[in-house]
């Protein structure tokens, strides 16, 4: 099976791809600056998709396809950063908006 051939067979999912690609370069560049850090915290917790393929990957993978277990073993390790990542920025933004209480 050839390059063209595989290009040919899933053109238009290649097509849905790149319009994915400009419609949220799109919708991400017309965010205003205070929305920056809730967006890329909820973006950063969706990374829990990469951790379920990451292990659906290693689950299936063969005991002697090393290449399939370590790129599912680092898929594992940088999205469960990804999510840690996500959830301590949303609460540390959190943070911010407490209402201190006065000292006595």
């Amino acid at each position: 099976m050839s390059l063209f051939s595989w290009i040919a067979e899933n053109q238009q999912l290649i097509y849905i791809v790149i319009l994915m690609i400009f419609v949220g370069i799109e919708v991400i560049g017309h965010v205003p600056s205070v929305l920056h850090t809730p967006l890329m915290s909820g973006a950063n917790a969706i990374h829990g998709v990469v951790l379920i393929g990451a292990i659906i990957v290693m689950g299936r993978a063969e005991p002697g396809n090393y290449l399939a277990l370590v790129l599912g073993f680092l898929a594992v390790v940088v999205g469960t950063l990804n999510v840690v990542g996500g959830f301590v920025v949303t609460d540390r933004m959190l943070e911010m908006f407490k209402r201190r209480k006065p000292k006595l």
